[in-house]
């Protein structure tokens, strides 16, 4: 039986002039893709910003591999837990190996330098990520596409089962967007990656996603899989658009082909 791995109970998030996220309830299983769904100001990335303590929670309590977060350390967290934010920037002047070696630093003591096995897996997360060529190329100089996979990389040196990215399409054209979804689905797929993600194209969605999560307003109003959440009423409840569904002629997924 799958279980889960990470679970939000009565969870209440937001900033100091307003409550975004009230009492929400949520959880996702080991080695499934979840995507979040919802129009813009609805709490998407709210929620996954609380999920991954990048934001402080008002209420709630949140349990990683059924233990209370808040009586894990920083360390043991970063050892189960990947974040990848929106819109996430490089310093300058570092190569990609050096940014992927960041993923290492949760197993690794105060001025404590690089181990044997540290370099193994840096050099393994390079070649799953297709970045063995471009290892000692300044990320400057990287188109976004291969810059996403960077950041992927460096999650995926933490050795951690449960990634979380926030929007990881932003910016991207079509051929990139498919670059690094493709990526995180393979990783699901062959490494039984846990993967939860905030994604906008809802067609991208429903193709790569197991499990779909709907939201509006702060709440959670649909939830199950692509074929239960991805129809015209549930579109036209979340983002208020008359929607002319069809299935993806390969992957028999539900697409939205025309809305209005």
């Amino acid at each position: 039986m799958t279980k889960e791995v990470l679970v939000g109970r009565g969870l209440a998030l937001g900033y100091p002039q307003k409550t975004i996220v009230q009492s929400l309830n949520v959880s996702f299983l080991e080695k499934q893709m979840t995507v979040i769904i919802g129009p813009n100001g609805c709490g998407k990335s709210t929620l996954l910003k609380g999920l991954g303590r990048i934001l402080d929670r008002n209420a709630g309590e949140i349990f990683l591999n059924q233990k209370n977060i808040s009586e894990l350390s920083s360390k043991e967290i970063a050892q189960q837990l990947a974040f990848l934010p929106q819109g996430a920037s490089f310093p300058e002047d570092v190569t990609v190996k050096e940014i992927v070696a960041v993923g290492r630093y949760p197993y690794q003591g105060l001025l404590q330098k690089k181990s044997l096995e540290d370099e193994q897996i840096i050099n393994e997360v390079l070649d799953q990520t297709g970045l063995c060529e471009l290892a000692d190329t300044n990320v400057q100089y990287l188109s976004g596409g291969q810059k996403q996979r960077v950041w992927i990389a460096m999650a995926l040196a933490q050795k951690t089962p449960i990634i979380l990215l926030d929007e990881p399409t932003t910016y991207l054209d079509m051929g990139h967007q498919l670059e690094v979804l493709k990526l995180l689905q393979r990783l699901n797929r062959e490494m039984g990656l846990t993967v939860v993600m905030v994604l906008h194209d809802l067609n991208l969605a429903a193709r790569f996603a197991d499990y779909m999560i709907a939201m509006k307003d702060g709440e959670i109003h649909y939830q199950g899989t692509p074929h239960d959440v991805m129809t015209a009423p549930v579109l036209q409840e979340l983002f208020g658009i008359t929607a002319i569904m069809g299935q993806d002629p390969v992957d028999k997924t539900p697409i939205c082909l025309r809305f209005e």
